[in-house]
């Protein structure tokens, strides 16, 4: 599979691009853990089939200390005893937010309760605001074929500006 467009290489998709990843840090510096970030991230990625963006979170994730054992089972994390139940609301979400168009009632309110009842106000707004960002960047790479495999830990942070 070849890429079809290197955003950052074209000057409009870099500056979307850089401005994208700006809105992002506002989750990244929140008090959501950094832990939670990349699985909901790593989830998300995995169920839309971007390979770009599942190789940025499974490597970020490792980068931050998460374990190989816990990163290989976000695909199967319903069926894993490794996640705690903070983390298993906040997969849940990310799930049901991500395959909005599978199910017509969207995030369910089980599934809310069980985040609000881990999570505060801020860090609420931070997962709903990640499961949202996520899915829009898994459409850049899905669409422009951005293939994983070269993503080193912290190259995107290099779009800060």
């Amino acid at each position: 599979m070849e890429p079809r467009i290197d955003l950052m290489a074209n000057e409009t998709g870099a500056r979307i691009s850089k401005r994208f990843y700006n809105v992002s840090l506002a989750v990244q510096q929140s008090a959501l853990s950094r832990t939670v970030q990349e699985l909901v991230s790593l989830r998300v990625s995995q169920i839309n089939g971007c390979g770009w963006c599942v190789d940025v979170h499974t490597k970020e994730a490792a980068a931050a200390g998460e374990t190989a054992q816990r990163i290989n089972l976000v695909a199967a994390w319903r069926e894993s005893a490794v996640f705690t139940d903070a983390e298993r609301a906040a997969l849940a979400l990310a799930e049901e937010g991500t395959r909005l168009a599978d199910a017509h009632s969207g995030v369910s309110d089980a599934t809310w309760a069980q985040v609000r009842e881990h999570y505060d106000e801020d860090q609420t707004a931070a997962l709903v605001t990640l499961v949202g960002l996520v899915n829009a960047a898994n459409r850049f790479g899905v669409i422009t074929h951005a293939a994983g495999g070269t993503y080193e830990p912290g190259m995107v942070a290099g779009l800060a500006g």
